[in-house]
């Protein structure tokens, strides 16, 4: 409700946030609390940079640009003729935002290299390496590595100590998309995950996932100070005058993609300030707690079958469910085929009922499969419970 009142708030305001003097509070929280997230990172006294953008695709789509521009200043006046062909590298489980930000920069989804993943949808270090070294041999210039705090389906977390040896190794822009899983910083039992992250050039982080707060609101924080000023300031004198009275530095426009920005910032800083930050480490310790209750109830159930074995990182558990049709099926061709109809029919008649609903899907080789992801710490283990025995009543007779 805190953070649902300050997007009223906001909407009612209806201001911007391009210049100091249109949101001067705004701005400053801003400020803050960007500075209060690079310091949960670990930069040393909270120095860099950041914005809040409209998602983690915009957010990781700057940390792309930035990379560019940092090997590449030239590129931001003369465009891509004046550069190199260049080679960015994220793992096969990433998310797509990665290539639509090349696309959209002009890069090309051709020059997105994807790197192979252990059987727990983890970046394989040794691929990277090898990868980079042979963009190399073929006169590519490697300038950004992705790595994942949390992928989509899996909710793995890429080994970022190693891949930051890597990437300092052959000068690199290292970039940590934790749209889903940054969140864990707040947490002592958890931010193990993340370590590491304290090496990267830029973080996307993204509050309205796992922190709860409305959409939408994605920070990018970025390592070096003025780096986003320099990559993207067009020195609009109408709006971003020089000789104002107070610190340029709150004109944030200047920084940013767009000029209109809506804000995003209330929402977070309102919350963090009702809950605290112990506040925000029990929501983000519940949704851990409810999701190994689930993997620990279903992984040895009869019927169950996890897609890849041990405790799941984060909150994402995947499995399949086996209709007792299929349990004793002999032919393996046959039992795949059926099985990859399963979680359709049983997604469908959840919502037909509309009782509850479980996203599904394939991933690489493998057939559908149930994804539940736990984001919203007011669930109880009843609710888990339901789930399961909901999951075996639409699914018995398959």
């Amino acid at each position: 409700m805190v953070g649902l009142a300050a997007d009223w708030l906001t909407s009612t305001a209806n201001t911007n946030m391009f210049t100091y003097e249109v949101a001067p509070v705004f701005v400053l929280l801003e400020y803050v609390t960007l500075k209060k997230m690079r310091e949960i990172i670990g930069w040393p006294e909270g120095r860099g940079d950041g914005i809040f953008s409209p998602g983690g695709a915009i957010s990781n789509m700057y940390a792309m640009l930035l990379a560019r521009f940092k090997m590449f200043p030239e590129v931001k006046e003369k465009g891509m003729s004046s550069v190199p062909r260049l080679a960015a590298f994220t793992s096969e489980h990433s998310h797509f935002s990665i290539k639509k930000g090349a696309a959209a920069l002009g890069i090309g989804t051709d020059s997105v290299i994807c790197i192979k993943v252990d059987e727990r949808g983890r970046m394989i270090p040794s691929d990277l390496e090898r990868r980079i070294v042979e963009a190399k041999q073929k006169d590519l210039v490697p300038f950004f590595v992705s790595a994942t705090a949390g992928t989509t389906v899996y909710g793995a977390f890429d080994p970022l100590i190693a891949i930051a040896d890597i990437c300092a190794k052959y000068s690199v822009w290292m970039h940590v998309d934790g749209a889903w899983g940054g969140s864990l910083l707040m947490s002592r039992k958890h931010r193990w995950k993340l370590n590491g992250v304290e090496r990267a050039n830029s973080v996307t982080w993204n509050p309205h996932k796992m922190m709860s707060v409305p959409l939408q609101c994605s920070a990018l924080l970025v390592r070096e100070e003025g780096l986003m000023q320099n990559c993207n300031q067009m020195h609009a004198c109408y709006l971003f005058q020089q000789d104002k009275q107070y610190d340029l530095s709150y004109d944030t426009g200047d920084k940013a993609l767009q000029c209109g920005r809506h804000v995003d910032i209330f929402k977070l800083w309102l919350m963090w300030r009702a809950k605290g930050t112990i506040g925000f480490e029990a929501h983000i310790d519940k949704c851990l707690e409810l999701g190994e209750y689930l993997y620990n109830k279903i992984k040895d159930r009869e019927g169950y079958e996890m897609v890849f074995n041990g405790k799941p990182q984060h909150t994402n558990v995947c499995f399949w469910y086996l209709p007792p049709g299929l349990r004793h099926l002999e032919d393996k061709e046959e039992k795949q085929k059926r099985l990859h109809k399963v979680a359709p029919v049983i997604k469908a008649r959840m919502m037909q009922y509309g009782t509850t609903m479980v996203s599904y899907q394939p991933q690489g080789d493998k057939v559908n499969f149930f994804r539940m992801v736990i984001s919203n710490p007011a669930a109880t283990l009843e609710d888990i419970d339901f789930l399961i025995e909901e999951i075996e009543r639409l699914g018995q007779d398959l």
